[in-house]
């Protein structure tokens, strides 16, 4: 879910460089050590850690080798706390997730058919299905209609791939003000009323309960935002990459979508960089840190080190039937901010991807020039996604 993890990235800044493809270039550095150390310092001046035993040392944290931050609950003044606020939200958005695809797990082949049928555009449809199938976790039925217009005005405008291109800046910078206007007065009409709902209708009722009536509603409405951009964003365009593997492998399609599902986040972590900073002077797999220095871990690179995967650069869904080196494997983080929904994520995953396989025939169209959209969130290329009922299979309707 984070993320959570769209927001995983979100402490590790822009990706670096403005060339046409800076995975390349950030494959060109780490290939440059040869693949042994895994930890270097950039032309920028920033540590990279690709290693996935140094990873794990700095997103463990066991010893306190970094400075102590959450991927998640970021704000633009620091971090919202305390950590028992953190682990409180992050327990019931789970809970919330989990009710929700359980009760409604029955409507999805009808979203597929409706939403993705005969013809679809990717990466935004997978977006707009999660959004559908999750809008009432986003705000319940009755919250007020204008702001349930004003969610998913965020969604069309700065969740999907390359949304804030196709807006100019000032247009951009008014529509956040309203939208953070129309948050915030819906936090603080939620946080007087003197006796909330027994249970989370939403994921703001979540925010707001775990943060309680003294929180500044500007940091519960972050934190929400950070939700949203999660569960659309994130969510989406690891299905997007699911999809778009299916479609361009079709004779690797797996008999189980959870190993179809993995191997794509392995490919393709859509939260594929974390920022930490040192919180003294040390040494990282032979490299010279101080609190100076910026460390950008890069789970892209680690689920493609050589010294742990064998063919790291193919899709192989099969490889999952037997063991797997975990220790390489980081889609949702590691230690103690690791991804809270990464659980009820995978599970939705794998309940479209097994649809998708077992219920309709699948072809892809990659568009000419198309390129992985490299940002925060490492979001698919476009492509078009055909889809059909194979024959004798009429589907439910």
């Amino acid at each position: 879910m984070k993320s959570s993890q769209t927001h995983a990235v979100r402490g590790a800044g822009r990706p670096p460089g403005r060339r046409a493809d800076p995975l390349a270039r950030i494959r060109a550095e780490f290939d440059g050590m040869n693949g042994l150390n895994g930890v270097w310092r950039s032309a920028r001046g920033e540590v990279w850690v690709a290693d996935p035993e140094a990873v794990r040392a700095v997103m463990g944290n066991r010893h306190g080798t970094v400075a102590e931050t959450s991927d998640f609950f970021h704000h633009r003044h620091g971090v919202f706390g305390p950590r028992s606020a953190q682990i409180a939200i992050g327990r019931a958005a789970r809970d919330l997730i989990r009710n929700h695809l359980s009760s409604h797990q029955h409507e999805l082949d009808r979203l597929v058919a409706e939403r993705l049928a005969p013809r679809s555009e990717w990466p935004d449809a997978g977006n707009l299905l999660v959004l559908s199938h999750l809008r009432e976790v986003l705000l319940h039925r009755d919250a007020p209609a204008d702001l349930r217009t004003t969610v998913e005005a965020i969604v069309t405008r700065a969740v999907l791939a390359g949304a804030r291109r196709r807006h100019p800046a000032p247009s951009r910078l008014l529509f956040r003000r309203r939208a953070l206007r129309a948050l915030r007065r819906e936090v603080r009409a939620r946080q007087d009323r003197p006796d909330g709902p027994s249970a989370p209708r939403d994921l703001l009722d979540v925010v707001v309960g775990g943060g309680g009536p003294a929180a500044d509603p500007r940091e519960l409405v972050e934190v929400y935002l950070s939700f949203l951009f999660a569960v659309v964003g994130s969510v989406g365009f690891a299905l997007g990459w699911s999809v778009l593997l299916m479609g361009t492998h079709p004779d690797r399609v797996a008999a189980d979508p959870s190993w179809t599902v993995r191997e794509a986040l392995r490919l393709w972590p859509v939260a594929w960089l974390f920022a930490r900073t040192p919180s003294r002077v040390q040494e990282l797999s032979g490299t010279r840190v101080t609190p100076r220095d910026r460390l950008v871990v890069c789970s892209y690179l680690v689920h493609r080190h050589p010294g742990h995967w064998d063919r790291p650069d193919e899709f192989v869904p099969q490889r999952w039937a037997t063991a797997v080196p975990d220790a390489a494997y980081l889609p949702f983080g590691h230690g103690p901010h690791t991804c809270a929904g990464a659980t009820v994520t995978v599970r939705l995953l794998e309940d479209l991807v097994g649809l998708l396989s077992r219920d309709w025939r699948l072809s892809v169209t990659p568009h000419d020039g198309a390129a992985p959209q490299v940002g925060p969130a490492l979001a698919p290329p476009r492509f078009t996604a055909t889809l059909s009922r194979p024959d004798g299979c009429p589907g439910r309707r």
